[in-house]
């Protein structure tokens, strides 16, 4: 017995592709709803990951801080003693002493100022992960030296340029003469538009009213089979309330989560991309509504030959899935082209990601199949008796 298989006809791409110039209406509009997710959700995340551009790169396992302090750009001291007597714990290996503080920096070229954030901390301390680091460090035990993030704005000088052609690159911070000894990596963030590493001994001479045995930061590294939970929730025990105990992800944490709940930039974004799934929404709603109504009578005439509305509600269903599919991948490829263009020009960490991806891409598959439900309710209208 030999069996027949009938071949399937694509009605639902069939009558998206019947009128070309509506499905490429459609499309466009997809394709701008995508974009305006991507780039909002994208700078959203781009927002959290700058924040803490430079809190990712110590070398630490536990972070002693002020429990007044508020975030980068809000930081308070405490006691350097408290980080001493830490190092009383069986599992602490090793601190670092740092000061934190933004100063403000003379462009040696338009001798305009900006503020910049300046690190201060002992050179024979570990700092930064980067196994570079520290033969740089040494440049800073004679006074008045700085190690400058190359990465940082252009509104700082040419600072990087002029170093590389072996220049001797000298300018201003805080009202006082410093030269660049060195060139480091660690990136702007939405705090802070450049950074500055210098000594302790160098960082109180340009700030003068920090006190003495005062820190902003201070660094604990564990022996390597320590658990950092544990040995934070010792150190609380032990040291006074006028210091706080965070792991190096706590850290992270509690500085994204400044910019998440404190500020309105985190909600800003996520309205701008909410706007552009409703206007997703209204679009492929109308496309489709259109779409039905126009072949309303077709409908009407499979019905009479014995077709079950569920069978063509699936058609219009379909319709919804091939927008999603064929909106969605212009929309991927413009949003990597403007991270691109955003990461040139603001050197901040906009990247696409797996997570944002899949993200806006079930965003858009919702909106097209979401236009698509309402869009069947046309089809109960599709009645032959009325329609012939």
């Amino acid at each position: 017995m030999k069996y027949i298989h009938q071949r399937r006809i694509p009605l639902s791409w069939l009558l998206l592709s019947r009128q070309p110039l509506r499905l490429l209406v459609a499309l466009s509009g997809i394709c701008f709803a995508g974009i305006l997710m991507f780039m909002q959700l994208g700078f959203r995340d781009g927002l959290f990951d700058a924040s803490v551009t430079v809190h990712r790169l110590f070398d630490a396992d536990l972070v002693l801080m002020s429990p007044r302090s508020m975030s980068s750009i809000a930081m308070s001291g405490f006691p350097r003693r408290r980080l001493v007597q830490a190092m009383a714990h069986k599992d602490v290996v090793g601190i670092s002493p740092v000061n934190w503080n933004f100063l403000l920096w003379r462009n040696p070229e338009t001798l305009s100022t900006r503020s910049i954030l300046a690190l201060g901390f002992e050179p024979n301390d570990p700092l930064l992960t980067n196994p570079t680091f520290a033969k740089k460090a040494q440049l800073l035990k004679n006074e008045g030296r700085v190690l400058f993030d190359e990465l940082s704005r252009e509104e700082f000088g040419p600072i990087k340029s002029w170093f590389n052609q072996g220049r001797i690159v000298e300018s201003e911070v805080a009202g006082k003469r410093v030269r660049v000894a060195e060139l480091v990596s660690l990136g702007p963030s939405f705090g802070a538009d450049g950074n500055l590493i210098t000594s302790r001994e160098t960082f109180l001479k340009l700030l003068p009213t920090n006190p003495p045995g005062s820190i902003e930061i201070g660094l604990i590294r564990l022996k390597n089979n320590a658990n950092p939970e544990n040995v934070a929730a010792s150190l609380r025990y032990n040291l006074p309330n006028d210091v706080k105990v965070l792991t190096h992800k706590e850290f992270i944490n509690f500085e994204k989560d400044y910019w998440k709940n404190s500020t309105s930039i985190g909600f800003i974004f996520s309205l701008g991309a909410a706007m552009g799934f409703i206007v997703g929404c209204v679009i492929v709603y109308q496309i489709l509504y259109s779409d039905v109504s126009d072949h309303l009578p077709e409908y009407a005439t499979l019905l009479a030959m014995g077709y079950k509305l569920k069978s063509l509600s699936g058609v219009v269903a379909r319709e919804g899935i091939i927008l999603a599919v064929l909106g969605y991948l212009p929309a991927y490829l413009s949003g990597n082209a403007l991270y691109a263009i955003v990461r040139s020009s603001t050197k901040l960490p906009v990247a696409m990601d797996t997570e944002r991806a899949l993200l806006v891409f079930l965003l858009i598959l919702s909106m097209c199949m979401g236009s698509a439900l309402l869009a069947m309710r046309r089809l109960v209208d599709a009645d032959p008796a009325d329609i012939f």
